[in-house]
């Protein structure tokens, strides 16, 4: 019937509750036996601590005159609708009652025996009559001047009439108890529903966004700002995070196919042509411009290889670098010369002068970091339209010794204020119309920040971009520090 959270909340909580709703039911009931247990005794006692004053000039020893006068005494007593009076001489038989019947000489009298022994000169009892009737007495010992015995006064109510008030207000506590513990099963069932459905819709709705359902996301409501409103609201961000996040995987998918199906078709269509040359059927201008092409297409297709096989290692944190102290303005003047002819070809003016003062080392891979400055410089030739201008620029200043800035600024189309803050994400492309597989940028910063270093982006929609490069200067002793490796 129960399961789960439920049913752990009843074995729980609802045991909890009903083993104090039962010690408190029976405290009560305790409490209210005793209580009018205690006023049938108060009563007694009352009724027995006027026989002080009634007999207390008594100094006959004789029995009957004893007799006479607790006569006397039951035929003027004002509670004999509360109690029976039994008048009981020295021998412990009884000669007068306030009811006109006399008990058998076979009855026990055990008060009256205790009251004769514990020199106390009174004593109580509680149980059952010879008719079966549940009662209390107290005896009283009548003593004369001598001390001698001479009687006994005993006093006795029926128990019954109590005990039938004590069960009915016992069963009036039993009965608010059980209403007690239906109204808190009730109350506790209602409560851990409020919770077990909205987790249960949850659950069905992660399984559908799991499934890759995003849209289910939609369906997640919460009446109440709790935790389970929060757990609601986490879910919902997160399906569309991983909306955003598929769908970008998505795009990036076509994006690679695409920019590996354009080398290789190129590769493919000159190769296929070149085979002409076997026959005599093509001349070398053509032949040297398919090789070239050739080459040209397989180096871009090794770039892309390259940096999809760095994404994944990075992913998965087995990046490892091959760090050394080296020169960063030597490496950074080699990839700006590799890239000046393409500028040329492209009409981009490319201006990088380069500074005549000596730079401290950095520790770092010279190859990881030769990935970064490509990569930002040809995203800077590949955005900025021809006759734009790329400049690039490598600072160390006494002002701030502890790091070198290489500063590439391009005046290409610029990134929106929208895509800024994303356009480091894996997967994440702003410009769609730009070939390129969009993980670059991830990749490089990456590499960066597994350097201590930084790479800060500032741009313009129509303006242009800027990124700088921060690299911390070489210590000794601090190769010990950098990580080996970074994980996404």
């Amino acid at each position: 019937m129960f399961k789960g959270i439920t049913k752990r909340w009843m074995l729980n909580t609802l045991s909890v509750i009903l083993t104090i709703i039962i010690l408190i039911v029976v405290s009560l009931i305790f409490l209210v036996t005793y209580f009018f247990q205690n006023n049938v005794e108060q009563k007694l006692a009352s009724a027995t601590s006027e026989l002080s004053l009634v007999f207390s000039g008594y100094t006959s020893d004789n029995s009957t005159a004893f007799t006479s006068s607790a006569r006397d005494y039951v035929e003027n007593f004002d509670k004999k609708e509360q109690m029976e009076v039994m008048v009981i001489n020295s021998t412990g038989r009884v000669v007068m009652t306030s009811t006109g019947f006399i008990p058998s000489e076979d009855q026990n009298l055990t008060d009256f025996v205790q009251a004769k022994t514990n020199g106390e000169g009174y004593a109580f009892w509680n149980g059952k009559l010879s008719t079966n009737e549940k009662a209390m007495s107290e005896t009283r010992i009548i003593t004369n001047d001598s001390g001698t015995a001479v009687g006994a006064i005993r006093f006795i109510v029926s128990m019954d009439p109590v005990n039938e008030r004590i069960l009915l207000i016992s069963g009036m506590i039993i009965l608010i108890g059980i209403v007690i513990i239906a109204l808190v099963v009730l109350s506790g069932i209602m409560f851990i529903r409020s919770i077990v459905k909205p987790i249960r819709r949850l659950s069905v709705i992660s399984a559908q966004i799991a499934q890759g359902d995003f849209s289910a996301s939609e369906k997640i409501e919460h009446k109440y700002d709790d935790e389970i409103g929060d757990l609601c609201d986490a879910i919902s961000d997160m399906a569309k995070d991983l909306q955003t996040t598929e769908q970008m995987k998505n795009d990036f998918i076509s994006r690679v196919s695409h920019e590996l199906r354009t080398p290789l078709t190129a590769i493919k269509g000159w190769a296929e042509t070149m085979q002409l040359s076997e026959r005599g059927k093509l001349d070398r201008r053509t032949f040297d411009k398919g090789m070239g092409v050739i080459i040209k297409e397989s180096g871009r297709l090794t770039s892309i290889v390259e940096e999809l096989l760095d994404f994944g290692r990075i992913q998965s944190g087995r990046m490892v670098l091959m760090n050394e102290k080296i020169d960063i303005l030597a490496e950074f003047d080699e990839t700006v010369y590799m890239l000046k002819e393409r500028a040329v070809e492209e009409g981009i003016h490319l201006l990088y002068d380069d500074p005549e003062t000596v730079f401290p080392p950095v520790y770092g891979d010279r190859n990881r970091l030769k990935q970064v400055f490509l990569n930002i410089l040809d995203n800077a030739l590949k955005y900025t339209p021809k006759g734009g201008v790329v400049a690039a620029q490598v600072i160390y200043s006494k002002d701030d010794p502890d790091v070198i800035k290489i500063i590439v600024t391009d005046s290409g189309c610029g990134i929106s204020a929208e895509d800024l803050p994303r356009v480091k994400e894996k997967f994440y492309k702003a410009n769609q119309t730009v070939r390129g597989s969009g993980i670059g940028l991830a990749v490089a910063d990456e590499i960066m920040n597994l350097h201590h270093g930084s790479l800060d982006i500032e741009s313009g929609e129509g303006v242009g971009t800027t990124v700088t490069l921060t690299f911390p200067v070489y210590k000794e002793g601090e190769e010990k520090s950098l990580p080996e490796n970074i994980k996404l």
